[in-house]
């Protein structure tokens, strides 16, 4: 996957006034470049924070606003008040933004030198009521923010920084994905369906369907050398087993899901695609239904959705990007079945095949196995069991007037038993804050039965990204109790509708 933060950056806003002197100015000016410094050589921002100059007066901050707008570089906005900044000169520039916005609330200094604090001292720094008359009218406005408080030097300043310029950067990436459906979604099924037109008002996504029978002639025309070192790759990367191995019975079907991979990558390529789907039950002319293929595309950072997910997929896709260079990954997943021993009760997920070899450090194993749905040949797929860790669940959902992000904390755990007879890669979690009361909360919420399970990501990145979007996130996680989940919900319902307006 192309690292997503390496041509983006962050705009790093100072405010004051001219009232305290070029003197003042010009030391507001080197502490400016002091923070953003110690935010780029501290490292735990994943994209360069870039100064932008002090801002003085109205004019020039609706000005910064509007080029930050038209910069495609720019992914966010930071805005700190090293002074008093009369705020009213702020409203047509937060008017204008539509960059995804983070307060943070510092000042130049840690300690304050007691001994020797004067009024120049005082003038100079005023952040402490100059961010409160800031969010004032940032609050008074409506303006979507995050707000950071503390020194840039404290590691957990950073962390929520970083947090957040991975949200915006994923916010960004929405705004130009285009998401490729091969054939609709699964017949009768509810929570795939969706408005695309929705989302992308909404959320800046393209979604559009191709015809199956485009991707097969692409299959078809593959090159038998691109082939050999495709299937030599897997030869290399997974355990193979006997009847997929050079002089097995059935390399034939391997070097089919090498064609898959091969053609689906130039399609998606060509296409500008960063996210697609595919449905069992319209495969036209292709010969298994994709597997192997999938796993690894979105082992790149590609998203996808099975059934025509078109939502999940974009989740995935827009995981894979906030939690580029973590430790873990992102993968569709789905709830399959229960272990509901008392005291032992666990959720076993999985899918048909698709799920991200990102979620283990192991070697998967490259196998070949019946499908009883489709109605095509025996899809290869790779099979493993994710690492243990603490997880993320995450689904996307249309409730007609708007989305919302349906989050579930777990903590992903080894099966009680192996499992020899199951022929796809799988999960085993134990959901927050108990099994009765996650699944209890998720279907109240009506959370999708698809999701994105993220080992990579916390919540508090995907709360900054709703936040970005203005789109509903109903989180379960230790604290959660029904009751209280029930009524957050409720004053959802309220708040979202009043929101968009009459």
């Amino acid at each position: 996957m192309k690292n997503p933060f390496e041509a983006k950056e962050i705009w790093f806003l100072t405010g004051s006034q001219d009232l305290y002197g070029d003197d003042t100015l010009a030391q507001v000016a080197e502490q400016s470049a002091e923070i953003v410094a110690a935010l780029n050589d501290a490292g735990d921002i994943p994209l360069r924070v870039v100064l932008k100059g002090t801002m003085k007066d109205r004019d020039a901050i609706r000005r910064t606003a509007l080029e930050a707008n038209a910069d495609p570089a720019c992914v966010g906005v930071v805005a700190w008040m090293h002074t008093f900044s009369p705020a009213k000169m702020w409203i047509l520039g937060l008017e204008a933004l539509a960059k995804p916005f983070l307060h943070l609330h510092t000042q130049a200094n840690v300690a304050l030198p007691w001994a020797t604090i004067d009024m120049d001292f005082m003038n100079l720094n005023q952040a402490a009521h100059g961010d409160r008359e800031f969010a004032y009218l940032a609050t008074r406005m409506g303006v979507a923010r995050k707000t950071v408080v503390g020194h840039v030097s404290d590691p957990e300043v950073r962390a929520r920084i970083a947090t957040w310029a991975r949200a915006a950067t994923g916010w960004d990436a929405l705004q130009t994905m285009r998401v490729c459906r091969f054939g609709d979604n699964m017949r009768d099924v509810a929570v795939t369906e969706g408005d695309k037109t929705e989302a992308e008002i909404a959320l800046g996504v393209s979604i559009n369907t191709w015809g199956v029978n485009d991707l097969v002639d692409r299959v078809d025309a593959v090159d038998e050398a691109e082939v050999d070192a495709l299937v030599a790759e897997y030869d290399e990367s997974y355990d193979v087993v006997p009847e997929l191995r050079a002089d097995g019975a059935r390399r034939d079907s391997l070097r089919y899901a090498a064609r898959q991979e091969l053609a689906l990558r130039a399609f998606l390529t060509d296409g500008g695609f960063s996210a697609f789907t595919t449905n069992f039950q319209d495969l036209g002319g292709l010969r298994q239904l994709p597997g192997l293929a999938v796993q690894r595309l979105m082992a790149d950072g590609y998203g996808f959705g099975a059934e025509g997910d078109w939502k999940t997929a974009v989740l995935v896709r827009v995981a894979k990007v906030m939690g580029y260079g973590l430790p873990g990954g992102a993968s569709l997943m789905e709830d399959y079945t229960y272990e509901l021993t008392p005291g032992r009760e666990k959720i076993l997920g999985a899918h048909m095949l698709e799920i991200c070899p990102t979620l283990t450090t192991d070697r998967p194993s490259l196998e070949i196995h019946p499908l009883g749905i489709g109605d095509r040949e025996d899809p290869v797929r790779l099979i493993f069991t994710a690492d243990p860790g603490p997880a993320l669940l995450v689904s996307l959902a249309d409730l007609r007037e708007r989305f919302r992000l349906t989050a579930n904390v777990v903590q992903v755990v080894e099966p009680d038993e192996p499992l020899p007879h199951l022929p796809v890669a799988c999960a085993v979690w134990e959901p927050a804050p108990s099994f009765a009361t996650s699944a209890e909360c998720w279907l109240t919420a009506g959370g999708a039965h698809h999701t994105v399970m993220t080992t990579a990501l916390g919540i508090e990145t995907f709360d900054d990204l709703a936040t970005i979007a203005g789109i509903e996130l109903a989180l379960i996680d230790a604290g959660t109790t029904t009751r209280g989940f029930r009524d957050q919900l409720r004053l959802g319902q309220v708040y979202y509708r009043l929101a968009q307006g009459f």
